[in-house]
């Protein structure tokens, strides 16, 4: 007992309580691996996820410091206003982002809303700040961290976490699976200019362990799920491990089934490991198409062609398996037919009912540290000022409708995200708003042919797009 009083004296426990605003509407694993790494460094820690429960005043009044996990731009966004709610009601509360985008907050906004942030492998130096302010050697605000210490694989704290059943389901069909989501990498090998990744982790990644993720595994099992997301920025980008890692997953939980994120690259490469692949239970593959446009793709460093598009659906549908893309078809580069050549390879490729709305307005962000900035001639004849409201830099097209168009195809699909229109209405909306600003007729009904259930995820919302009007006022005071 005396052992226990003197250790409990010489490590003050600190009450930490971490927040996720937006995960893509899967249980936040960005607030249960750090809960995992606190709770072993002896702390005290509590979990809020505002994307699926209320504003919490009992447990902010309970918390001795806060982390705001910021994964993603819609994070980020939503997680500077939650900030500022912490800040008018306990001013004094030390508050740290973590996450990939915590790299975008600039100086002033760290300085206005938190105390610091960390990127990259954030683990260790959440701990580490924790532990000053336990130690009581903290002084004030840090600036932007980016730490590459590749923290021990520790087993997500999820029970902190909603059930499962709170989250997004993976539809087919007419039936629905709970789902999962974890992560066997952190990082990219890949340097698109356009992904805040590079920015942080400079063409490296992290593996995690195979037996940290099939302990996650055995978890999210036990707790219902039926299907899990692999949410790695690019599966492929240890093959080896991948296919360990999908053999292992298959053969201890036989019933589940996977989806997947590979570059169009990897599907071409490795297109001889697809048969496996979906003898293994993956079902769908997401892979970022962004356009059909061979010069924006250029600009961005893609790594892949217009060409290249319809090769790698084919690989995958013969191997038995669904490709959903995602797109980004505005950026500074695009041409006002660009949407509509998007639309139409959609359609001729049977793809429809693998198309989310959201993705048809996204529009291209430019966070600080963005390898967009070091395009020749970016800088003051593409790019405007830093937004601090936006967290990008500015940009208008070259020809007004083309972003006139982009802001009525993002408004289409927020409509749609209310439940004003279905998928497939809110798809014909924006194809026929893409026509008319060619002055070509809109496509019929027909055209837009959902043909064959696709499997998805009932969250269609995407990590690039703003937050929704009700998302702000879920996080606002």
């Amino acid at each position: 007992m005396a052992g226990a009083e003197a250790r409990e004296e010489r490590t003050p426990i600190l009450r930490v309580l971490l927040i996720s605003t937006y995960e893509l509407g899967h249980q936040p694993l960005h607030v249960a691996w750090p809960a995992a790494a606190l709770l072993s460094a002896g702390h005290s820690v509590k979990a809020l996820d505002l994307a699926v429960e209320e504003w919490d005043n009992p447990k902010v009044a309970w918390a001795d410091v806060v982390g705001v996990s910021v994964p993603m731009h819609t994070a980020m966004r939503l997680g500077v206003e939650t900030a500022r709610r912490i800040r008018e009601a306990r001013p004094g509360l030390p508050i740290a982002f973590y996450g990939l985008y915590a790299a975008a907050a600039s100086d002033r906004v760290v300085g206005e809303v938190a105390d610091r942030a960390i990127a990259g492998e954030y683990t260790a130096g959440l701990v580490e700040w924790v532990g000053s302010l336990e130690r009581g050697s903290w002084e004030g605000v840090v600036p932007i961290s980016i730490s590459t210490v590749r923290s021990s694989s520790l087993v997500p704290a999820r029970g902190l976490l909603p059930s499962l059943d709170k989250y997004a389901r993976m539809k087919h069909g007419g039936s629905t699976r709970l789902v999962g989501y974890v992560e066997g990498s952190r990082g990219c090998r890949h340097r698109c200019r356009h992904c805040p990744l590079p920015a942080v982790y400079d063409g490296r990644y992290r593996i995690v362990d195979l037996e940290s993720v099939l302990a996650d595994l055995q978890w999210l099992t036990e707790n219902g799920a039926e299907h899990v997301t692999f949410g790695d920025p690019d599966f492929l980008n240890g093959p080896a491990h991948a296919r360990r890692l999908i053999e292992a997953a298959n053969s201890e939980f036989p019933e589940l089934t996977f989806d997947l994120t590979v570059k169009v690259e990897h599907i071409l490469s490795h297109s001889s490991i697809w048969g496996e692949m979906a003898k293994r239970n993956v079902v769908f593959v997401v892979s970022a198409f962004e356009t059909v446009n061979n010069r924006v793709l250029a600009c961005l460093d893609k790594g892949h062609t217009v060409s290249e598009l319809p090769r790698a659906v084919t690989v995958l549908r013969e191997a038995g398996l669904v490709v959903r893309p995602s797109w980004l078809p505005f950026t500074p580069w695009t041409e006002i037919s660009d949407l509509d050549d998007i639309f139409s390879f959609i359609a001729d490729q049977d793809l429809m009912g693998a198309t989310d709305p959201v993705q048809m307005g996204i529009r291209l962000l430019v966070p600080e540290g963005s390898l967009v900035l070091d395009i020749p001639g970016a800088r003051g004849e593409i790019l405007g000022s830093y937004d601090f409201s936006t967290l990008s830099y500015t940009w208008e097209s070259l020809h007004p409708a083309v972003d006139e168009l982009q802001r009525s195809v993002l408004a289409l699909a927020e409509q749609g995200s209310r439940g004003e229109m279905d998928p497939r209405q809110t798809l014909h909306a924006q194809w026929s708003a893409a026509r008319r600003a060619i002055r070509r007729p809109p496509p019929s009904v027909d055209e837009v042919d959902w043909g064959e259930s696709v499997p998805g995820l009932t969250e269609s919302w995407f990590c690039c797009a703003e937050p929704t009007e009700i998302q702000m006022a879920g996080v606002s005071s």
